[in-house]
């Protein structure tokens, strides 16, 4: 595996941390240093002639400055040292987008902290910190709206049945993604599920077939469902988005108000005990939040009543396997909730 797999690997795992980084595909070594703003490429000792003598501190401090950083984990302090992001404004090219994955953050400086990615936001009151109720030995995390009940004056409180909402996905021109979209994907499960997975929008097969999450992403959480004994036939499943957006860019913020009250009357209807939140989109979007998927994991947060547990989307699974144990934990506390709230705990 050549140095840019393996670049381009280690940016995807830090996009699905919630954070913002450069991806350097199909860039030279110089492009890819003026891209971070490094002023003189020759004064990081890069060039092909350069002899041993070169490489010692004293014969470049800057080189010796970065390393030590680098030596000691702090890979931003190594690209400071070497001077990126000093003069110049970098540019960065985006990385597709997987189909049925999580959509790719927008790229920004490694010198400063990245201005808030633009959240799409759904039609409700603002979260407030730590009003949850945690469990076990989860803390609480934020809360959104108020109970589900005061809900159902919305504006698909005519709809009455999962149906109801599918047919009117089916008919909806609110956004232009119906006219891209070969299908609808308004979700499906069993109509008296409670317990829910929301993820990000439709991938290249779920528009093919209609139906959400069974490309790879989607035939991985079936097995993820089932090892917590919870058959997919059993749980419903839907996405925040109801049709693909195309190549699976970023949902804009004109889709997600488009398509937020289908959600929102589909839980309405649902009245889960518990929310699977996928990945760093749908996370963000229902908790109105810029904060990263890492810190948002192991606390129960509350949608409109409902508690809500989030976890890394089943796509970055297959491109990360070792966030499958703390994946692992996170369903097994959705599970838990789930059984408590039956018991009446």
């Amino acid at each position: 595996m050549d140095g840019r797999e393996l670049l381009r690997r280690y940016l995807e795992q830090r996009r699905e941390l919630g954070e913002s980084e450069f991806v350097l595909d199909n860039l030279s070594v110089e492009d890819a240093l003026k891209a971070l703003g490094v002023r003189n490429a020759a004064a990081l000792g890069t060039s092909a002639g350069e002899s041993a003598a070169a490489r010692t501190p004293s014969a470049n401090p800057a080189r010796s400055a970065a390393e030590a950083a680098a030596q000691g984990g702090d890979w931003r302090e190594a690209l400071r040292a070497m001077g990126a992001g000093r003069d110049a404004a970098p540019t960065a090219a985006k990385n597709p987008a997987a189909a049925d994955s999580p959509s790719a953050a927008t790229p920004s400086s490694t010198d400063a902290a990245p201005p808030p990615a633009k959240v799409p936001r759904l039609e409700m009151p603002a979260p407030v910190a730590g009003a949850a109720i945690p469990h076990e030995n989860a803390p609480p995390g934020l809360v959104v709206g108020s109970p589900m009940g005061e809900l159902l004056d919305g504006p698909l409180a005519h709809l009455g049945s999962l149906d109801d909402i599918a047919a009117a996905v089916k008919a909806c021109t609110q956004c232009g993604l119906y006219a891209g979209a070969k299908n609808p994907v308004p979700g499906e499960g069993n109509p008296k599920a409670q317990f829910v997975c929301v993820g990000e929008a439709p991938g290249a097969t779920e528009d093919e077939t209609g139906r959400p999450f069974v490309g790879a992403a989607g035939q991985l959480l079936t097995k993820i469902l089932a090892a917590v004994n919870l058959p997919r036939e059993d749980v419903f499943i839907c996405n925040v988005l109801k049709h693909r957006p195309p190549g699976n860019r970023n949902p804009a913020p004109e889709e997600v108000k488009a398509c937020s009250p289908f959600l929102l009357r589909q839980l309405e209807l649902l009245q889960p005990r518990v929310i699977l939140a996928l990945g760093t989109f749908a996370a963000q979007t229902l908790l109105q939040t810029t904060t990263p998927i890492g810190k948002l994991r192991g606390q129960v947060h509350r949608f409109h009543g409902i508690p809500l547990i989030v976890t890394y989307h089943p796509a970055a699974l297959l491109r990360n396997p070792s966030w499958k144990r703390p994946t692992w934990e996170d369903v097994q506390l959705a599970r838990r909730i789930f059984d408590s709230a039956a018991s009446g705990a």
